[in-house]
């Protein structure tokens, strides 16, 4: 019988999950190259490649380059974090959202925001500020820099009514992204849009975003005390 064609890399993804946990591919095994997978499976090998970069991702496949790519000794469940769109992520509590946009400009990006966004060759970006508010009280200050060069559209929207939070995430796909959690000292004119003392902590979240190799967007979450984040906990199976 022939071996079942796999067009996508999902499917193929599914497939190489299903042979590590029921142990055809135990912990440390060293399993077929990309090549061998492609003729396998009946694919581009494009489409392992991409398959087993994302187990890589969720701490599944350890890849080494000349050493091939080997199933993890210690697999590791992950936090997995949706992108909320902050105006339903407020409604949904029962409070009533309100949204205004302090400043929008095109501009050469800090060094800092470069390294995120265009490591290479830097690039115009669009740095847009604004405030999102639950029933009239400040809930995230954000502070986020869009690559124009990866999103060329946005250089078109003024996001004085639809935050760019909300823009992109109906927009633009992502592939993957990083993302870390802070406390932070709240300083100057963020702890009074905030509605806290100076010094005060705050959380803050700093997400960069990719489709692919192309950075679309970094961002900076500040929240207003009280905040609480839910995750789940789980083994990825795409990103």
């Amino acid at each position: 019988m022939s071996q079942p064609r796999f067009r996508n890399w999902q499917a193929i993804q599914d497939e190489v999950l299903r042979r590590i946990h029921a142990r055809d591919w135990p912990p440390g095994h060293v399993i077929p190259n990309e090549v061998d997978l492609a003729a396998e499976f009946g694919c581009a090998r494009a489409t392992v490649n991409r398959a087993l970069r994302a187990l890589a991702e969720a701490g599944m496949l350890e890849r080494r380059r000349k050493a091939g790519t080997r199933v993890a000794l210690h697999p590791v469940s992950r936090a997995t974090v949706d992108i909320p769109v902050i105006r339903q992520e407020i409604e949904d509590r029962g409070q009533s959202y309100t949204y205004r946009m302090f400043s929008r400009k095109i501009a050469r990006p800090p060094v800092s925001i470069q390294a995120r966004l265009c490591p290479d060759s830097p690039v115009d970006c669009l740095h847009v500020t604004a405030l999102h508010l639950a029933s009239g009280v400040a809930y995230v200050f954000e502070d986020r820099w869009i690559n124009l060069a990866t999103v060329p559209a946005a250089a078109n929207q003024n996001f004085d009514t639809i935050s760019a939070n909300e823009w992109l995430l109906a927009t633009v796909p992502y592939t993957h992204g990083d993302i870390s959690f802070t406390a932070e000292a709240a300083a100057g004119a963020e702890a009074d849009l905030l509605g806290t003392a100076r010094g005060a902590p705050v959380f803050v979240i700093d997400r960069t975003t990719w489709d692919h190799d192309r950075a679309i967007t970094t961002v900076r979450l500040s929240y207003a005390p009280g905040y609480r984040i839910r995750t789940s906990v789980g083994t990825p199976v795409s990103v």
